[in-house]
């Protein structure tokens, strides 16, 4: 299991520096998130941030949590992620939503705000990203994104591309069927929050998209996902997070969204990842 922390707070030079201190303490993976408009809570463009993590480290991978491709030119998003991908060397990872609506930048700007107009733009977005970073022509038609073949030079360093995972609503069928077909899933179980409910309840869950997703395309690479906050005890943060790893959970993210202070994400991030009771995992 790889572990990764999402940092809620912090300018770009500060976040890039937690960054770096976060691959220094030994975690897997730093994440940031994707909004533009929340309140009055300072946010600062994704992409930018990325770059400057992905400049001041040499070995985590790098993220957002969770991307909204549904209000970004597909084009555009093609081309920021590869970018990110190059500087990095390889180390990004594109996980991605509907988006959040209490993002002002969404039904506040005229962007759409219906859950089924939204899924069917994201899944366009989704195949036009596998296609544009294959660096070869191509061309799209679909109800809401039409181009000519164009092709994008140079592609992502990572083959046959960057991983896309894709949240994944629990018990949803069309949620859980749209982030069985690429790299990974978010999972996101309504009825077992991450964070609060009885571990074992969750663990069964992931166990049965892990099946599922072993009969549909056994032959593939794929990750599972879980972001919430790990308990504060060490011993009972192991044991939870063993019981998640043995289910299938190949990804385990520190998330605070309550408190986004930086001297408190300093304190998460030195206090190290937190590990199965197996470091083999």
């Amino acid at each position: 299991m790889n572990v990764g922390i999402i940092l809620t707070g912090g300018d770009p030079r500060t976040l890039a520096s937690m960054t770096r201190e976060a691959e220094e303490a030994g975690w897997d993976g730093v994440f940031y998130y994707d909004a533009i408009a929340i309140g009055e809570t300072e946010i600062y463009d994704p992409w930018v941030v990325l770059g400057t993590m992905a400049m001041t480290t040499e070995r985590v991978r790098l993220g957002l949590i969770v991307a909204a491709p549904t209000r970004r030119r597909p084009w555009k998003l093609a081309r920021e992620a590869m970018t990110v991908d190059r500087l990095s060397g390889g180390r990004l990872v594109l996980p991605v939503g509907l988006g959040a609506l209490d993002d002002a930048a969404f039904g506040n700007v005229g962007e759409p705000t219906d859950a089924r107009t939204r899924a069917e733009v994201l899944d366009e977005t989704l195949e036009i990203l596998d296609g544009l970073w294959s660096g070869e022509p191509f061309g799209f038609q679909g109800r809401h994104y039409r181009f000519g073949p164009m092709t994008f030079r140079p592609p992502p360093v990572q083959r046959p591309r960057i991983p896309i995972w894709v949240v994944g609503a629990w018990p949803h069928e069309r949620s859980i069927r749209r982030a069985l077909r690429w790299d990974g899933i978010l999972l996101q179980a309504a009825e077992a929050s991450a964070a609060e409910s009885d571990v074992d309840v969750l663990a069964s869950i992931v166990r049965r998209v892990v099946e599922r997703r072993r009969a549909e395309l056994a032959d593939r690479p794929f990750d599972l996902a879980l972001d919430g906050r790990s308990p504060s005890d060490p011993a009972a943060a192991a044991e939870r997070l063993t019981v998640l790893a043995d289910a299938g959970v190949t990804w385990w993210i520190e998330s605070d969204w309550a408190d986004t202070s930086v001297e408190s994400l300093r304190r998460r991030i030195a206090a190290g990842a937190p590990r199965p009771a197996d470091f083999g995992y």
